[in-house]
């Protein structure tokens, strides 16, 4: 199979899958490069990274367990989509809304605002994850809850001003790739003062 930018899957196999990811065994020919590649690929849906601002100019944080590295998190909330097919504005905005709701119990009123600020592959060396970053603002209490899915860990939700947010960025409090390129997206944009 070729792609419109020369790209070559010359080979495709399927090793393992679940339903958070697949993990295929593939050949590869890179545009003007000679020869194949060998490469393990994880494939994984589409993802979204919110970052809940409140009326005050607090940013909310969830602290989740992390089982491969063994340690809580503070990390911006996300997930991943769940519809098949196409991922659309309107699949990745519910989505953030979803999000927002399970792991923060906030909601966003009808008069917020929920803002795309673009994508970023979460670890292209060996999967295909695309994250697609969105400023909620401001976020309220849901009054419903919420509460995280039931393969999740989320020990504490927490406010933290933009100041905090950079110190803890800056001293390695934030570990969580996510909330690392999400804050500096924040940041480039001049939505972190």
């Amino acid at each position: 199979m070729s792609t419109a930018d020369g790209w070559e899957v010359v080979a495709s196999t399927p090793v393992y899958q679940s339903p958070y990811l697949e993990v295929r065994s593939e050949k590869v020919r890179i545009p003007g490069q000679p020869g194949e590649r060998a490469w393990t690929t994880v494939r994984r849906k589409a993802a979204i990274v919110i970052a809940p601002l409140t009326d005050a100019g607090a940013f909310l944080l969830i602290r989740q367990a992390r089982i491969p590295v063994r340690q809580f998190l503070w990390e911006f909330p996300a997930g991943q989509v769940d519809e098949a097919g196409e991922v659309t504005p309107a699949i990745l905005e519910a989505t953030a809304r979803r999000e927002l709701i399970e792991e923060t119990g906030r909601t966003l009123p009808e008069e917020g605002r929920l803002i795309s600020l673009g994508a970023f592959f979460s670890s292209p060396g060996f999967t295909d994850e695309t994250c697609h970053f969105f400023l909620a603002q401001p976020v309220h209490p849901s009054g419903s809850g919420g509460g995280p899915h039931p393969d999740e860990v989320i020990a504490e939700v927490k406010e933290f001003w933009p100041a905090e947010l950079r110190r803890m960025v800056a001293e390695n409090m934030i570990q969580d790739a996510n909330t690392l390129a999400l804050f500096a997206r924040l940041t480039a944009r001049g939505l972190v003062v």
